[in-house]
């Protein structure tokens, strides 16, 4: 896996990872417009403007410091995003396409290891526990459950639990 820590693109042997940029607002709505996919997000992107917005923040996030997100591609097409926000917490969604091919796991893998080369010492996650899928991955990148926190986010129109998770890296 290529990583210097001043870029701004992560190559793995399947992937490239590399930082927002103001036109991928396009290429990724199609995964934030899938309710399969964003089942489990708090605040989805529900049209095109409401993606550019998210991907603006992202970039302004990580201009401010505060965040470290990358637009995932295999085969030169987007099929997802992966990176830390508030610093060192973690968050992805992947296209369902991509779902049990590993990219998910090769590409948080990959985010893991740039946070620890940076001289992030804990990454944290916040997962619904229905997000089995979520919660397998993070598990075998060795995240180890910290607490449970019942009614924290409202999805949609239902109210959803939390897990907490946490990695020293």
């Amino acid at each position: 896996m290529e990583t210097a820590l001043g870029k701004s693109t992560i190559k793995t042997e399947r992937l490239e990872l590399r930082h927002f940029r103001a036109g991928d607002a396009v290429a990724l709505h199609p995964i934030f417009a899938d309710p399969e996919a964003m089942r489990f997000w708090s605040s989805a992107p529900k049209s095109l403007a409401e993606t550019e917005e998210f991907v603006r923040e992202t970039i302004r996030a990580r201009q401010a410091g505060t965040g470290d997100d990358f637009v995932v591609l295999f085969k030169g097409v987007v099929v997802g995003k992966a990176g830390l926000w508030r610093a060192n917490e973690i968050g992805f969604v992947f296209s369902p396409s991509v779902w049990g091919t590993g990219i998910a796991s090769e590409a948080v893998r990959a985010i893991v290891s740039r946070a620890s080369a940076r001289g992030v010492t804990s990454i944290i996650a916040d997962v619904d526990p229905r997000n089995e899928r979520c919660l397998r991955l993070l598990e075998k990148l060795g995240f180890v459950q910290t607490g449970a926190a019942k009614r924290t986010v409202l999805v949609g129109d239902e109210w959803a639990d939390s897990v907490y998770l946490e990695a020293r890296v």
